[in-house]
Formats: structure tokens, C-alpha cells, sequence
């Protein structure tokens, strides 16, 4: 860890293959014995030392062929085509969890589980999300497009709404769960459908989640 300090607050949508609600938010084994996914979020605020970072945009591409904590994992990471060289180099050292306690962000977590980090991505991300509405639109042309909405209660059609609340987790404190798709194209190919997605609000730093 460097004495560089950063921090970021925005919004996030991540969509992986698991069953709604994804057992690994629980410490459990993925739905497939595996984990594939996708995500992206929007800094409304953010810095990383002298850098600010207000407006970008990030997503990543991930695979793992068992559980996450088991390593041996791939990632695509996408950056904002708008960012400036310093912001660039900023923004791939918080997702490398670089200036980053160690296990306080999920960025520096998953960091530790990936065996192969393919060149970033630099490119136009259009990518918007309702926390509250639990829908997403995520497109990163020639790489990945996803889309997230709300459950539907089987029976009646209507909305269904369910939250995961982890006081001490290091991605969100509280995050809102419906489902989504993506498919993705590129080293990782993925084709993901009417699983688990999450949106959530983020506000963290070097030092971990603000709860």
C-alpha cells in the first residue's frame, strides 16, 4: 500500500450467473460451482490524490472457474475513453486494488483472485442505473452489453423487491436485487441470462466501505 489516498462515490450495476441473490453474498458456493460477470459503475465524486475522477465511467469483465475465493480467475477491465492519462492510471490502480488496504474493497479482494488481467479496455461506456428502480443499461460497443431489471413475483407479475444489507462487506452496505443479461464478446465470452443482479450505491476509500 502507497500513502496515496483516494476515494469514490456513485452507482453500480453487476450481473454474474448465479441464482437470484447470488450465494456468494453469503459465503456460500456459487449456484454453478463457477462465477461469471459483469459490472460497471459511475464515480458521481471521486479522487485519487491530486486526480479527480468525477463523472467516469469503469465496468469490468470477469470469469473464475470456481469459486471466486479459489482464484485462477480473468478480467477485462473497462475504462472510460473520456479519462485522461492520469486518470487512467489512477482508476486501473484502484481496480487493481493498488493504494488499498488489504480486504477492504472488493476491488482489492478480487485483485488477489485473478490469474490473468487482459489489457484494459479504454472505451465509450453508456451505462445508466436506477438503484431504487433496480434497472440497468450497460453497453460498451464491441465488448459487452447488459441489461438489469426488477424480479417479478411469479403469480401476480408485480415487482418484487429484496435487499441485502452487509454491515461489514466491502463492495456496498446495502444493495438492491433483481435480475439481468449480458453477453460479452472479446477474450472472455460470456452469455448470462435472468440471473442475479444487484444495484447499489457506492461510497468507498482506500480504507474500505463507508457504512
Amino acid at each position: 500500500m502507497t500513502s496515496v489516498k483516494w476515494m469514490m462515490k456513485g452507482r453500480e450495476f453487476v450481473h454474474c450467473n448465479c441464482a437470484y441473490g447470488c450465494p456468494c453474498q453469503f459465503n456460500a458456493l456459487p449456484t454453478q460451482g463457477h462465477c461469471s460477470a459483469v459490472g460497471a459503475f459511475e464515480i458521481e465524486e471521486g479522487f485519487h490524490g491530486d486526480t479527480r475522477l468525477d463523472g467516469l465511467r469503469c465496468g469490468m469483465i470477469a470469469a473464475w472457474p470456481g469459486a471466486i475465493h479459489e482464484g485462477r480467475g480473468q478480467v477485462v477491465p473497462i475504462i472510460d475513453i473520456r479519462a485522461t492519462p492520469e486518470q487512467r492510471g489512477a482508476l486501473l490502480r484502484i481496480m487493481s486494488g493498488e493504494d488499498t488496504e488489504p480486504g477492504a474493497t472488493f476491488f482489492q479482494v478480487f485483485a488477489t483472485t485473478f490469474e490473468t488481467m487482459h489489457d484494459p479496455v479504454f472505451a465509450d461506456i453508456d451505462f445508466d442505473v436506477d438503484v431504487a428502480g433496480r434497472t440497468a443499461r450497460l453497453n460498451v460497443p464491441g465488448w459487452l452489453n447488459a441489461r438489469g431489471e426488477p424480479i417479478l413475483n411469479p403469480v401476480t407479475g408485480a415487482p418484487h423487491q429484496a435487499r441485502i444489507n452487509l454491515p461489514d462487506g466491502f463492495e456496498y452496505d446495502v444493495c438492491e436485487v433483481g435480475r439481468g443479461w449480458a453477453d460479452t464478446k472479446g477474450p472472455l465470452t460470456l452469455a448470462l441470462a435472468d440471473s442475479h443482479a444487484h444495484f447499489s450505491t457506492l461510497h468507498m476509500t482506500g480504507s474500505g466501505v463507508v457504512h
